[in-house]
């Protein structure tokens, strides 16, 4: 759905849309929408910025930092957001941004897709890494195993070889008392 700038001049949008599963390309592999991404919002224009706001729901499908397990992590977010035209400068300069602006977004030409806002609000309202249970046991560094589901024939005590000098240090001083 694209949100035209004409359009919102003239009147409020009322947004109530379903996106499928697959519709919507969050751009990571590991982010997966579980169930349709269900969206109550309004769009109206104000002062020349275009305001958003609403709230969406949907599951997605994530991979356990630990053991690499599928999880599925819910996803309910209210938001309001405002974007403004980019400005049209002669040349690209840097510029000190005010505490203000942090909290705009902007859009080039004539408006903006209501898809891109979206993929932008679940991708944030998602943690950094997710974990499939607490006590969620992981891989085997060695053999690659799922601690979760079986226990691995692995030496435990395998000592890194960078820290073999160390342990010849340390037997020589024991040996001296």
């Amino acid at each position: 759905m694209f949100l035209d700038v004409k359009d919102l001049a003239v009147r409020k949008v009322q947004i109530r849309k379903s996106y499928a599963p697959g519709s919507i390309d969050y751009g990571i592999s590991e982010v997966k929408q579980a169930e349709p991404l269900e969206v109550t919002a309004t769009a109206e224009l104000l002062e020349g910025q275009i305001r958003i706001s609403g709230e969406l729901e949907t599951k997605i499908e994530m991979v356990c930092a630990r053991c690499l397990e599928p999880v599925i992590e819910e996803v309910h977010k209210d938001f309001d957001l405002f974007y403004q035209p980019l400005p049209k400068a002669s040349k690209p300069e840097e510029e000190r941004l005010k505490d203000d602006d942090t909290e705009i977004g902007f859009f080039q030409g004539e408006g903006l897709f209501l898809a891109d806002v979206l993929k932008e609000q679940v991708l944030l309202s998602l943690p950094m890494k997710v974990i499939c249970q607490s006590d969620c046991r992981g891989l085997c560094p060695t053999c690659g195993a799922s601690l979760n589901h079986e226990e691995c024939r692995c030496e435990r005590h395998a000592t890194d070889p960078r820290l073999a000098p160390l342990a010849r240090l340390k037997q020589d001083w024991l040996k001296k008392q």
